[in-house]
């Protein structure tokens, strides 16, 4: 685990205490968001453990979600998971790859079915796919390099 490795986090608190900010060393705060630049270690000294190994001890903390406790996993604790966000739910659904009704069961079937040494990049790279080429109101189907494996009935040119 690299306990010193910088991660930009972004949190959508009620107003963050002088106390707070201090312990997690919030960059800047304003309208009940705090951004904060945090390593694993400062997370782990800030809560007083040396690990937050699992999604529910994070989401125990103000603000955190499943996909944030997901991101937090796999980008700062080097952790195998993937947190599904509307492009990664749009990917899995059009495609194929793991279609589900909620982000939750597109969650368990991508970690059921994504190799576990592929988990952490697979994260990633749905994301920028989702972003850049199967895009929301007029994915670029002609660039796509899975189009032929994709499952999705209204493909563009």
């Amino acid at each position: 685990m690299l306990l010193n490795s910088p991660m930009v986090l972004i949190y959508s608190f009620k107003p963050v205490s002088p106390s707070a900010r201090m312990s997690l060393g919030v960059l800047a705060t304003g309208n009940n968001l705090a951004v904060a630049l945090l390593t694993p270690l400062s997370v782990a000294c800030a809560y007083k453990t040396t690990a937050m190994s699992n999604s529910k001890e994070l989401e125990a903390l103000a603000g955190v979600g499943r996909k944030t406790a997901n991101v937090i996993l796999n980008t700062a604790f080097g952790l195998h998971t993937i947190a599904v966000d509307t492009h990664i739910f749009r990917v899995a659904n059009r495609t194929g790859i793991a279609p589900g009704k909620n982000v939750l069961e597109v969650e368990r079937k991508l970690d059921k079915w994504v190799p576990k040494q592929h988990k952490k990049d697979a994260h990633h790279l749905l994301i920028l796919h989702g972003r850049y080429t199967c895009i929301a109101r007029k994915p670029r189907c002609q660039s796509c390099v899975i189009e032929d494996l994709c499952e999705y009935k209204d493909k563009t040119e």
